[in-house]
């Protein structure tokens, strides 16, 4: 019976929360028309890809990316906009130049992309591929002293499999109602939470360890991997195997080449049949400038309520991305939307209660260290759980990293008291497709940062268009695969929850202070 009235009684908070949550739809209604006829998200898209070029952190892409941000909210109007360092990143790098074919036992010109923070070639070299076919160190050790000026590749058995399923899909309705109909389960307490993932550092990880030491020792001309996500012209492709900080203060990696899973398999398979492979390549690349903090573009418009203008609603993407395209979905789309939010504000001349803070971050791709840092420096530390005045004056924090996929709900984390009043603001955007909202949690991307330090963060549920199978962290990812329709819809919705967000009364509810870091 006791347990019957507290859930009649959270049902009627809960109602009660939905019945007085106010939203001025005359304001949305001018958000919405700004956002669908005078939309600039696809020039600022444009800027952030095209004219920007790839934006590995602390690389002149990057560079000039966050200029342009900077510039274009100072010309918008908006109260403050500039960079701002968080911590130590280390050397940016770019590619200068890649020239890959296999030469012999005919000519092939090779689909492959060098790997960020690797080393150049020093001029075109002419090398055999070797083929390692080692499952253990001992084997690995009959490989000692030969790989000299070689190519070097990891023998693969396995093969591509044909899919059927298309490259690019929405969110089902049947899907949405799952999400929507997820239930947490309650913590376990005691003992820490199992972070390792399955077979990290153990089986083969050792072994590609062991091979990547002897590789760079011996003065090997190259390292090519593949896996067979990278098919059909596209390659994914990151940083080396090994330490970041290594690489970026200024120790490159031995050349280290991503390669499309069907060349590589032609490569793998001559070889293992007995006959020779000889390539050539030519790849020239460069540690950049001499300032190796990391840099996040914020921008402000200032609160006009003499009473909440201290408090600030949050909303940001990260403008970084990894070097094989201009990484239009992972993220200058989300950047590129959460910069047309700041557009439609000054473009309508809204008044927020609240100050509004726009945050494009850094390093997000090596490990959230953008958003990390700024959060160590104006929030308090992630681990102990210490924070500082800043904290308890964020509303919340909104965050688009899942591609070019318009907006259908929202990843509430969790959080349950939050849950009807997103449903009231989500009900003018129902005819648009975003109406569901999940008690899930999602994770990868910047709205973490906030949520570790009990600050309100969260991600919005996208549709995954070809996010997973051609453009994340990929050759691919470029302007093109953008949909300027799904983005004006994103921008629209971000604007009205961040607007919204502004004007209540009260801050955003929020969940219990996660607990300090136990090591």
């Amino acid at each position: 019976m006791r347990k019957l009235f507290l859930f009649m009684m959270v049902l009627l908070t809960i109602t009660a929360t939905a019945q007085e949550e106010k939203v001025d739809m005359t304001i949305i209604n001018k958000i919405i028309a700004e956002g669908t006829n005078n939309s600039k998200v696809m020039d600022i898209a444009f800027h952030f890809t095209d004219v920007s070029g790839p934006r590995l952190t602390n690389s002149p892409g990057y560079n000039r990316a966050a200029d342009y941000a900077v510039n274009q909210l100072k010309k918008w109007g908006v109260d403050k906009a500039y960079t701002e360092a968080w911590g130590d990143f280390g050397k940016g790098w770019q590619l200068k130049k890649s020239y890959i074919a296999m030469t012999a036992p005919y000519y092939k010109p090779i689909i492959a992309y060098p790997k960020t923070w690797t080393q150049s070639s020093k001029g075109l070299q002419r090398g055999e591929v070797v083929v390692i076919n080692a499952k253990d160190s001992a084997e690995l050790e009959k490989y000692r002293g030969t790989l000299a000026g070689k190519i070097v590749i990891v023998n693969r058995t396995d093969e591509y499999k044909i899919s059927f399923k298309p490259d690019a899909q929405r969110r089902t309705d049947a899907e949405l109602k799952t999400m929507a109909d997820f239930k947490p389960q309650p913590q376990v307490t005691g003992g820490r939470p199992n972070t390792q993932q399955p077979g990290r550092g153990t089986g083969a990880q050792p072994v590609m360890v062991l091979l990547k030491k002897m590789i760079t020792e011996e003065g090997a001309a190259a390292y090519l991997t593949t896996g067979p996500a990278s098919h059909d012209g596209t390659v994914f492709v990151q940083g080396p195997q090994g330490s970041r900080v290594e690489f970026t203060n200024g120790k490159p990696s031995v050349l280290e080449i991503a390669v499309s899973f069907e060349d590589y398999k032609t490569i793998n398979r001559l070889v293992m049949q007995g006959i020779p492979v000889t390539m050539e390549l030519d790849v020239q690349s460069e540690f950049t400038g001499t300032d190796t903090k990391g840099y996040n573009v914020i921008g402000e418009i200032k609160g006009t309520d003499p009473k909440l203008k201290d408090e600030v609603v949050m909303l940001g993407a990260h403008l970084d991305s990894w070097q094989g395209s201009t990484g239009a979905t992972d993220n200058a789309a989300g950047s590129a939307v959460m910069m047309e939010v700041m557009r439609i504000f000054k473009a309508l001349n809204l008044q927020p209660r609240r100050t509004i803070r726009i945050a494009l971050w850094s390093g997000e791709e090596q490990g959230l260290l953008g958003s990390r840092g700024w959060i160590s420096n104006h929030v308090g530390n992630r681990e102990t759980k210490e924070v500082k005045p800043e904290q308890s004056n964020i509303s919340a924090y909104y965050n688009i990293d899942n591609g070019t996929g318009k907006i259908r709900g929202v990843y509430l984390e969790g959080n349950a008291a939050v849950q009807p009043i997103f449903s009231k603001w989500l009900e003018p955007f129902g005819s648009m497709g975003a109406s569901t909202l999940t008690l899930r949690n999602t994770g990868g991307t910047d709205h973490i940062s906030f949520n570790e330090m009990g600050i309100p963060g969260f991600q919005f549920i996208q549709d995954e268009i070809e996010y997973n199978t051609r453009t994340h962290h990929t050759t691919m990812d470029s302007y093109d695969h953008l949909i300027a329709d799904d983005l004006k819809q994103m921008a629209i919705i971000v604007a009205s929850f961040v607007y919204n967000t502004a004007q209540r009364d009260e801050k955003l509810p929020r969940k219990e202070m996660p607990k300090p870091v136990v090591r």
